[in-house]
């Protein structure tokens, strides 16, 4: 997976490749997925060319929040559907495939099978004082 490389999504921008678009203002596009794992199941993207969330703009991320509810909020309305998992992956050992900024907005049914699965292990609280505490300050 290469972050520098033109991708799908942006031939989708580009109108190269056709979408089944439900949202886009200036900074931000939606469509529906072509591989959906259930009715509605929905793409966001940042126009802004970046692959992960750390790589994005102060702007573009604000634009990104500002969209995401009111697409939700449309998405459950019209499907009808009364959950969904909203799930945003930053590189290829996370899970993601394409080298550009998305969010999967994935209605829920009762007869979804879908599953995002993990296995939590307790907190090493001696760990995680030190750790916040170095993120707080990089924050800071």
């Amino acid at each position: 997976m290469n972050g520098n490389s033109k991708t799908i999504f942006n031939s989708i921008l580009s109108g190269e490749i056709p979408s089944h678009k439900i949202y886009e203002d200036e900074s931000v596009y939606a469509f529906l997925d072509i591989n959906p794992l259930s009715r509605g199941h929905t793409l966001v993207i940042p126009k802004e060319e970046c692959p992960t969330m750390d790589g994005l703009s102060e702007n573009a991320a604000s634009s990104l929040g500002s969209a995401l509810p009111k697409i939700c909020r449309a998405i459950m309305k019209v499907t009808g559907a009364k959950n969904y998992n909203l799930i945003q992956n930053n590189g290829e050992k996370a899970g993601q495939t394409v080298p550009h900024l998305h969010f999967h907005i994935i209605p829920r049914y009762p007869e979804s099978t879908h599953s995002f699965i993990w296995n939590p292990s307790p907190i090493d609280h001696s760990d995680a004082t030190e750790l916040s505490k170095a993120i707080f300050r990089e924050l800071e």
